[in-house]
């Protein structure tokens, strides 16, 4: 039999092959798999979770860093185990040739134990990451006694090369006060908020006024895009920027298309 004839035969073999349907959904055994490999599928399973939404510079030409959203919903029980997958993640990006940083949201009240802090030194420091690629998003800074609670910690944080960045911007006199004294690198703000009222003075130049760099979330109408540019802000993201990835998506992310073509259409002034 010629070499020709026993490829042919192969692939008619392959080809006749009976169909064994993949079954990872609803819970069933995976292709047979049981024990050890069936955890390590399941654990691959869960790293391709859509967790990750992209984040990008103002007129969405470059990807800029990206938000872990399980950490925003997580239970008290859950925040160590999450925000060791979103090291993983970073981690995942890194070794794969792509220096993404990822904002990692922690709710303040947890800042200000001890024991929290020391947890989340150690899982920061084994993970070995190059300073700037770790940022830790505060969050729920509703109340004056949690922000000066979390302070200690957030400075601990900072040593270890995390950077500082203050979620959910409302323009409160106690968040000012917090962002005075902390001295964070980014500013979240919620754009929907401005939709009906307009955008107040008080969010124009809020970048010059903190010296920081001003994330507005919550881009999903072409208005919100131009309240961006009115405000000065440096990064955006939401639906009409790009709907959250899984973290191997996101290493194939360098620009929002939808954005670029917004902009390109309507130019707005830099």
């Amino acid at each position: 039999m010629s070499p020709k004839s026993r490829l042919y035969t192969l692939v008619k073999a392959w080809k006749n092959k009976p169909f064994h349907e993949v079954r990872d959904a609803c819970g069933q055994p995976w292709l047979g798999l049981s024990g050890e490999a069936l955890e390590e599928h399941q654990s691959w399973s869960q790293r391709q979770a859509i967790s990750n939404e992209p984040i990008f510079n103002s007129q969405g030409t470059k990807l800029t860093s990206s938000l872990f959203r399980p950490l925003l919903t997580a239970t008290d029980t859950q925040l160590l185990r999450l925000f060791m997958e979103g090291l993983d993640t970073i981690t995942y990006w890194y070794r794969s040739g792509r220096f993404i940083p990822g904002i990692l949201p922690m709710p303040a009240q947890h800042l200000a134990s001890n024991h929290f802090i020391d947890a989340l030194s150690d899982l920061i420091l084994n993970s070995r990451l190059p300073v700037g690629l770790v940022s830790l998003g505060v969050h729920k800074l509703n109340e004056l006694d949690s922000m000066d609670s979390c302070m200690e910690g957030l400075l601990r944080m900072r040593r270890l090369g995390v950077l500082i960045h203050a979620l959910d911007f409302c323009g409160a006199s106690s968040q000012i006060q917090w962002i005075e004294q902390m001295e964070p690198e980014g500013i979240h703000i919620e754009m929907g908020q401005f939709r009906a009222g307009g955008l107040p003075n008080e969010m124009i130049s809020l970048g010059q006024k903190f010296h920081t760099q001003i994330y507005a979330s919550n881009i999903t109408l072409v208005k919100d895009l131009e309240n961006v540019m009115a405000m000065g802000a440096h990064h955006c993201y939401g639906g009409l920027m790009m709907p959250p990835l899984s973290r191997h998506q996101m290493l194939h992310t360098s620009d929002s298309r939808i954005a670029k073509a917004i902009f390109s259409l309507h130019p707005h002034k830099t």
